[in-house]
């Protein structure tokens, strides 16, 4: 799932016409899957740097303040070219939207103030773990089956997130169950989103999560806050306004030309990515648990997925 909550991993795969139906040895989707994905791994780091530029000078809630009125006035100006796009916008679903966009709510939240607390690479590795909780999710909430590779994945898993966190030791950081926290946030939006999407626009759901999430940022926001605006920050604020709407946008155009199976595995780049940019230009340590962690997460997840494809193309056979 992307920053929007929108599905992204193992639901998406799930959501889009079937796994496998693209040819592996197709060069020209790779070379599109991989363009989009480049574009989306540039879009989350580029929001991470920039909620970590915004952090000298704003809170969690001011910088999601400006976020949610900086994506709302681009959704405004799309919707307002597009007929389509207006027509998808409507009052129905209100009780779900509203609850999805108050527990999105509280994972950006988490993930914001992820970011100012902890080394960008621990933050990026407890996110990876989000696909795994959404298949937990599926089982408790959606009715889906608890097989024996989505067991062992989400076993190997929480093994990772032991790694990362340490409890008990002198390397615990009480910051990564903050994280911790937004990814079960994040993956019980995805569930939610899984049941919008059957009756509701994507532009839709955006619209209405970054209305609903304006306000509740706003009351926790210093009502002068945007005196404290400079021109230096005004990049950062593009990045941090920008950011998740792109994110969104190149993963659900890499997942229309490429598989989960070729998606996911491209996303994991973001975890050395973020961890040189944060040893050379923060000065964070390169973690060995974080990445052996990680690599425990990255497994867990791969694991699932091959499964769930080799699953889906037996069930597209036999129809």
């Amino acid at each position: 799932m992307g920053r929007d909550g929108l599905p992204v991993g193992r639901e998406v795969a799930t959501m889009t016409a079937g796994i496998g139906s693209s040819p592996p040895g197709s060069l020209s989707r790779l070379g599109l899957v991989a363009f989009w994905m480049s574009g989306s791994v540039l879009s989350f780091i580029a929001g991470a740097i920039s909620v970590r530029a915004l952090s000298r000078n704003l809170s969690v809630f001011e910088m999601m303040s400006v976020r949610c009125a900086g994506s709302l006035l681009i959704l405004l100006a799309f919707a307002a070219v597009s007929r389509d796009l207006r027509a998808g916008v409507r009052w129905h679903r209100m009780a779900l939207q509203g609850t999805r966009g108050v527990i999105h709510f509280g994972s950006q939240i988490c993930w914001a103030l992820a970011i100012t607390l902890l080394p960008f690479a621990t933050v990026f590795a407890l996110e990876f773990t989000i696909p795994a909780w959404v298949a937990l999710f599926a089982v408790l909430f959606l009715g889906e089956r608890m097989t024996a590779h989505r067991f062992i994945a989400l076993a190997v898993c929480s093994i990772g997130v032991l790694v990362i966190l340490r409890p008990g030791l002198e390397g615990f950081r009480p910051a990564t169950l903050i994280m911790l926290l937004g990814a079960l946030f994040f993956a019980i939006t995805a569930i939610m989103t899984k049941k919008l999407i059957t009756t509701e626009t994507t532009f839709a759901i955006l619209f209405w999560m970054n209305l609903i999430q304006l306000p509740l940022n706003l009351l926790g926001s210093d009502p002068l806050f945007v005196l404290r605006l400079e021109p230096a920050m005004i990049l950062p604020l593009i990045g941090v306004t920008v950011a998740g709407l792109s994110t969104h946008y190149c993963l659900t155009n890499a997942f229309r030309f490429g598989d989960a199976i070729i998606v996911i595995p491209m996303d994991f780049v973001r975890l050395p990515l973020i961890a040189l940019i944060g040893w050379a230009f923060y000065s964070e340590p390169i973690d060995a648990f974080v990445f052996a962690g990680a690599c425990l997460i990255v497994f867990g997840v791969l694991w699932n997925l091959r499964a769930e494809a080799q699953r889906n193309s037996t069930f597209a056979r036999t129809a």
